[in-house]
């Protein structure tokens, strides 16, 4: 049974069966803006919402960031499936516009925090999205064997005119990695400023 993670909610990445995962796909879904046509139709606006990973080492400081202008970490730990450029057009589909995909055991060292981000590529205002989550499960990004935690990272008065947030953060302590689902708009405009404010404010 998957987890429904809450906003602010920390967890441990042990399943049901005792094991913990050493690999993790978290899978974003977002739809695209439905506005009303002319003559009472339902037409939609592609939405072109971009998820990124930043590892940061023991002193804050970003090391690698994994986005669509850059697919994959140098050891190839941390791999993102590729930019999708619409989101769900036809509704919810279910399935997955971007994945990210992260090996904790072939992680560098150094690495002490992975943080997941989403930046609206265009613009386009959080609070127009008709639905968006994330999910963290076992498999690959075509495949998903077992969905492990979700989150509704939409549907909530906060994001309004916000085109940034963090979704949450894989953490190290005492060796064991562990996941905080943040869930936070932030003011940023830009990747670049949300690295920044994922230092100063989540780390």
């Amino acid at each position: 049974m998957a987890i429904n993670l809450q906003k602010g909610q920390r967890i441990n990445l042990t399943k049901e069966n005792g094991t913990t995962l050493t690999q993790a796909c978290v899978g974003i879904n977002w739809g695209a803006i439905e506005k009303k046509g002319f003559f009472g139709g339902i037409t939609r606006e592609a939405v072109d919402l971009d998820g990124s990973c930043i590892l940061y080492d023991a002193n804050k400081n970003a090391t690698e960031v994994i986005y669509f202008g850059n697919l994959k970490s140098k050891n190839g730990a941390v791999k993102h499936s590729g930019d999708d450029l619409t989101g769900d057009v036809d509704g919810n589909d279910g399935l997955d516009n971007e994945v990210i995909t992260v090996d904790f055991s072939s992680l560098d060292s150094s690495v002490e925090h992975v943080a997941l981000v989403l930046n609206s590529y265009k613009g386009q205002d959080f609070g127009t999205i008709p639905f968006a989550s994330i999910r963290i499960y076992e498999g690959t990004p075509t495949n998903v064997r077992e969905v492990f935690a979700k989150y509704d990272i939409a549907n909530d008065a906060s994001f309004k005119g916000h085109v940034a947030m963090v979704m949450g953060i894989f953490y190290k302590r005492n060796g064991e990695w562990k996941f905080n689902a943040i869930g936070d708009p932030t003011a940023d405009k830009k990747l670049q400023q949300t690295i920044e404010t994922v230092k100063q404010k989540y780390l």
